[in-house]
């Protein structure tokens, strides 16, 4: 388990139910575009606006699209420890290859219960777990490098998503854990400097958008180029700020990114309300700083 894997969207229809066909049509696209993995209901598939009998059923549609191409990575993550049992055991029945669960969110546990959380449902399941360090959505203070080495050497976690505002816990956790363990960086800021400092991979929202770039970032740092790695990300940088400096306001960064995949007449599905889709005049003010960007870095048409 390494390299590109996109936070994929989830995609609603106008009326906000579970667009399956749409679903599966923007997975296969990820995957043709050369992804080395999925994350399917994580925090850019809504899994917070979804059933659970819904994030069953879009966990099911995931792999029955992907057909064993590459790997998925299950949110199965909830407050409550037994819902997240329930989750983790369906996606080890439905064939996913880790789960990742994310930290308490709402409710404030102790250090203490959140590692108990964790303890507990690796005792119940056989499906390797990773930690979704995002403390920014949760409710509890980030796991450390210790808890999550210490967790790793229990045999209860085989890997993190480090989605924090700084990068060098990758650093510290490829020194702090062996192969066994998978230190994948989860934001969109520094995803260059986290593989150049021994990220196995990036986990993010912005790859639905850029997944053939972002794999091309990739094999860069792989082949130590790192001229190229920062030509690439150059080109990336766009597409990145129109989510970090938006010229369409009070969005979603989901929004912003089913919009580019609409101008670009890919499945897009729709946003699950409280979010909200663009309106037709955000629609061409993305359109229009879209086609503004520098033309060697984006265009108007998909990235590749």
């Amino acid at each position: 388990m390494r390299g590109v894997w996109p936070a994929a969207l989830t995609m609603f229809d106008a009326e906000g139910r579970l667009d399956e066909d749409a679903t599966a049509a923007h997975l296969d696209l990820l995957v043709t575009e050369g992804v080395h993995g999925l994350v399917v209901g994580g925090t850019s598939g809504e899994f917070v606006a979804l059933t659970d009998a819904e994030r069953r059923r879009l966990l099911e549609v995931a792999v029955e699209a992907v057909a064993g191409r590459v790997a998925i990575l299950a949110g199965t993550g909830t407050y409550a420890t037994s819902a997240t049992i329930a989750l983790t055991r369906h996606a080890q029945e439905a064939g996913a290859a880790a789960a990742l669960v994310v930290l308490p969110y709402f409710q404030r546990p102790s250090r203490e219960e959140v590692l108990g959380h964790y303890r507990r449902v690796a005792a119940a399941t056989d499906l390797p777990l990773w930690v979704y360090n995002i403390p920014a959505n949760a409710a509890t203070d980030p796991l450390t490098t210790a808890d999550l080495a210490g967790l790793y050497r229990e045999g209860v976690v085989s890997g993190v998503k480090s989605t924090l505002p700084t990068v060098h816990q990758i650093h510290e956790l490829r020194a702090a854990t062996d192969e066994g363990f998978r230190a994948f960086y989860g934001g969109f800021t520094a995803p260059l400097e986290a593989m150049a400092g021994g990220a196995h991979g990036w986990i993010s929202g912005l790859l639905n958008v850029a997944p053939a770039t972002a794999v091309e970032l990739w094999e860069a740092v792989g082949a130590g180029d790192l001229p190229r790695a920062r030509d690439v990300w150059a080109r990336l940088l766009p597409l990145r700020r129109l989510v970090t400096d938006p010229a369409v306001r009070g969005v979603s960064d989901l929004a912003l990114y089913r919009g580019l995949l609409r101008i670009w007449g890919r499945p897009a599905g729709f946003c699950r309300p409280p979010l909200r889709d663009l309106d037709p005049a955000e629609l061409s003010m993305l359109e229009k700083t879209l086609q503004a960007a520098p033309p060697h870095h984006a265009t108007s048409t998909p990235p590749s």
